[in-house]
């Protein structure tokens, strides 16, 4: 069953509009929550603000976002006068540049959605839209205002939708200039180097999505239902790590990585 839709609005190229509904291509459903409880009471713990000079508990309605210009000094923003800000990209796709599909980083890209058209009349601008990507490899640059702020997001073609990707802003995004530069350019040994591929090769797979279970959570749900049925668990010592063998050449090392591949 398809998950409920967030979001609601219309992808806009030129003149040609249409009607498309976009829901998260990713969802933290399955992952285990905890309540923090009382351990005297077993009872629920809330949250609340409190004001950090008298102490004492504030209201919701008394909430407000500020904007630091000193020491105990803000500037105080309603959220009618953020949201304002970014109105017309509150519910319009509107694509206002194209790009090659390869041309931005992975580093760029924050969280996946998937877009669809709304309704039987947009299907076909939406899907001339999407084609029309994918024939040219290209992918499409727009701003929309989601999660309360205004973003680069990135439109792909993908099946018989589109892959809307939210952006990283600017300043999120380090130079890797300033970590990579430093290192020198050592040559490489060809001989070492086509032991690396070989060993590469041995481990090679095509990829499924078998390789990201959480093993961590399935201990966890084990040890729930081992307590939800009164039966002890067993604690494991977390595993020390492993200490690297005393290998003088990597030659040596690579070699023996290898073999021990082929002999599993």
């Amino acid at each position: 069953m398809a998950p409920r839709t967030f979001w609601k609005g219309y992808l806009k190229l030129s003149l040609v509009t249409c009607p498309v509904a976009m829901s998260p291509a990713t969802t933290e459903g399955g992952r285990l929550r905890f309540h923090t409880l009382n351990r005297a009471t077993g009872n629920r713990l809330v949250q609340q603000y409190v004001d950090a000079e008298t102490g004492k508990p504030v209201a919701e309605e008394d909430e407000a976002k500020g904007y630091p210009r000193g020491e105990d000094d803000h500037v105080l923003l309603e959220d009618e006068e953020i949201e304002a800000v970014a109105l017309e990209s509150t519910r319009t796709i509107d694509i206002e540049r194209f790009v090659p599909q390869g041309s931005i980083g992975w580093i760029w890209y924050d969280r996946p959605h998937f877009l669809v058209p709304n309704d039987k009349v947009g299907e076909e601008a939406f899907s001339v839209i999407r084609e029309a990507m994918a024939e040219t490899g290209m992918a499409g640059i727009a701003r929309l205002v989601l999660y309360r702020r205004e973003r680069a997001v990135l439109l792909r073609p993908r099946g018989r939708g589109i892959v809307l990707w939210t952006l990283r802003y600017g300043d999120e995004v380090r130079p890797e200039a300033e970590y990579f530069a430093r290192l020198e350019k050592a040559p490489v040994d060809k001989e070492l180097l086509k032991l690396v591929e070989k060993l590469i090769d041995t481990r090679k797979a095509d990829w499924s999505p078998g390789f990201v279970v959480d093993p961590v959570q399935d201990r966890l749900v084990e040890i729930i239902e081992a307590k939800r049925k009164g039966r002890k668990t067993q604690k494991r010592k977390a595993a020390a790590p492993q200490k690297p063998d005393n290998v003088v050449s990597i030659m040596d090392a690579l070699r023996r990585s290898i073999a021990a591949e082929k002999g599993g």
